[in-house]
């Protein structure tokens, strides 16, 4: 009789599934410190089922990315799966923190969490502002977010030393993060940055934080060598802005259907992402004029939306960003040395990195 083999799920499948992994472990964890937190508390009558559900339906892209840089070195572990969570959570910290900051209505399609406890705020009747109580509440549940991040890594199961090896790296992406978002902050639409300072302003409130950090972070929790770590970093780091490029196509160009926001968000928050700053790069003359125009609106509505799209697309931005997307793809999967990067590893980067780059939400 001869033995058969199962064969190995594809990379996609693979992901998908580790996703699942990951988002209930973060869920079960935050439904169970929300529980122990406020179960029976007036304040906690809302806070124990919008919280949990926050968490639900991310893509978990950080878990992914450190899960596999994890797999670099090590073999599957359920200790490792819970540590790569932990990541979600920290994210979950960042889109609340987000959602406040550019007055979100809306976030993955549902009402972001600001709104959420605006409104219980006004149909329990209290006095005050709904808003800034939503505001204010959201804030501390994003805090919340950030404590519960560490202590769900914390208490993973991995061993103190690998904990340790990966703590320098928690670190940086968590500040990496605040000081890429204030610089974010500061950049208005109507002071358009250089295409460089762009770059260095996306490479660090997104690239890193969502690709190159994480894989790091793995890969110091499994021990890897510096000659794949590094590999890693600079696949990580060519992905990460890819990823950020493709996130300010979106805002601009996305379906709001899919990615869950309204059309043009990044517009009419004034956002200076990419796609601005690319197409007043290569704008002519009159086109420079006609874009000077729309930053000068008081007030961005759908009419304002949609020329600043039809300029954008005229000024050969839209092409030249995928362009530059497509590039920076091909270089980062050049980076990954099959020498150095075990065959599974690398089949999950490849999906990974298309996931990233070729996405519509």
């Amino acid at each position: 009789m001869t033995a058969t083999t199962t064969p190995e799920a594809a990379p996609a499948d693979r992901l998908d599934a580790l996703g699942r992994r990951f988002l209930a472990e973060a869920h079960g964890f935050v439904r169970d410190r929300a529980a122990e937190h406020f179960a029976g508390r007036s304040e906690g009558a809302l806070a124990e089922t919008a919280v949990p559900e926050f968490v639900a339906g991310g893509k978990c892209l950080r878990p992914l990315f450190a899960y596999v840089g994890w797999r670099c070195g090590q073999p599957d572990s359920d200790a490792a799966v819970r540590a790569a969570a932990a990541l979600e959570l920290l994210h979950c910290f960042a889109l609340v923190q987000d959602d406040v900051m550019d007055g979100s209505e809306l976030r993955r399609g549902r009402p972001a969490l600001h709104v959420r406890f605006a409104r219980w705020h006004e149909e329990q009747g209290w006095a005050g502002s709904a808003t800034r109580f939503g505001e204010s509440a959201a804030t501390l549940f994003g805090d919340l977010f950030l404590v519960w991040s560490e202590q769900l890594l914390r208490e993973s199961g991995l061993a103190p030393a690998q904990l340790a090896r990966a703590w320098p790296h928690y670190d940086s992406m968590r500040a990496e993060l605040a000081v890429g978002q204030l610089a974010d902050l500061v950049n208005d639409a109507r002071a358009l940055p250089s295409w460089d300072t762009l770059l260095d302003v996306l490479r660090r409130k997104s690239g890193n934080y969502t690709v190159r950090r994480p894989l790091e972070f793995g890969a110091a929790l499994a021990g890897c060598g510096p000659e794949l770590t590094a590999g890693l970093s600079e696949f990580g780091g060519l992905v990460g802005e890819a990823f950020q490029l493709r996130d300010d196509l979106l805002g601009v160009f996305g379906d709001p259907a899919v990615t869950g926001k309204p059309a043009g968000q990044d517009l009419r928050d004034r956002k200076a992402s990419s796609v601005v700053v690319l197409a007043a790069a290569m704008a002519d003359r009159r086109r420079q004029a006609d874009l000077a125009e729309l930053l000068d609106l008081p007030a961005v509505d759908d009419e304002a939306v949609e020329r600043w799209r039809e300029l954008i697309v005229a000024t050969g931005a839209r092409e030249r960003l995928g362009e530059l997307i497509r590039e920076r793809a091909d270089k980062a999967l050049a980076a990954i040395d099959p020498a150095v990067v075990p065959r599974p590893a690398a089949d999950l980067l490849a999906t990974l990195a298309a996931r990233c780059t070729d996405r519509d939400r």
